[in-house]
């Protein structure tokens, strides 16, 4: 390939960034030699599809609820661990790592929400609005870092570690609490939470759009 790549600049800024940094380096010092990001990359996106694959057997076996949770911490030390160990390494590949990193998690995300749909614990047209959420908010995100620089891996203090950790708490409160009462009515409680977080990325997408626009357009302004 032609040209010198410049890696953009990672903004983490999320509620759990200082805390997670810091755990992530302690373990990739003592990540055995022959474990390498490659390694973890896969572990990720195989833990994301198992997750879905528990949330499809949730529909007949609630249990397997908390095998979802197993399989989101996994998914936490693979996907989170194998930039920090190429980092801690020196053993960088910024265009193969970034590709890679991330269309592994476009599959791994259709592979847990669609699990999530077949459930039945959440209305599959949810399911499918917070799958257009997240690649929306993944194409922007995207955007943002060729035409900016800066890659945003965290929105209003939540990143993909806070998301991982409200989806087990929800799951937990999924074996005892199914339904919610809202106003008098039933409703499924990932029905609700799904539409909070549909809501939440529309806007968050929305945000980031006319920011980013505007601060385009100031910089290339026409004379």
């Amino acid at each position: 390939m032609d040209g010198e790549f410049q890696a953009a600049v990672r903004d983490q800024s999320s509620f759990l960034s200082s805390l997670e940094k810091k755990t992530l380096i302690w373990l990739a010092h003592r990540m055995p030699r022959w474990v390498s990001s490659d390694h973890l990359t896969l572990l990720g996106f195989v833990s994301m599809a198992l997750a879905g694959l528990s949330y499809w057997c949730a529909r007949w076996n609630r249990a397997a609820l908390l095998l979802v949770i197993v399989w989101l911490v996994t998914n936490w030390f693979g996907d989170s661990l194998d930039g920090t160990l190429a980092r801690v390494r020196n053993k960088q590949r910024p265009r193969y790592g970034f590709y890679v990193d991330h269309i592994t998690d476009a599959f791994g995300t259709f592979f847990l929400v669609g699990g999530i749909a077949l459930s039945g614990y959440m209305n599959p047209l949810i399911a499918m609005g917070m799958l257009i959420g997240y690649f929306l908010l993944s194409i922007e995100s995207y955007l943002a870092t060729y035409t900016i620089g800066t890659f945003h891996l965290s929105y209003w203090k939540f990143s993909p570690t806070e998301l991982r950790l409200l989806l087990c708490l929800g799951n937990i409160a999924l074996l005892y609490r199914p339904v919610v009462r809202i106003l008098g009515d039933s409703y499924r409680l990932f029905d609700v939470g799904g539409t909070v977080a549909i809501a939440g990325m529309g806007l968050v997408v929305a945000q980031a759009a006319v920011r980013h626009t505007v601060m385009l357009y100031r910089a290339e302004r026409l004379t």
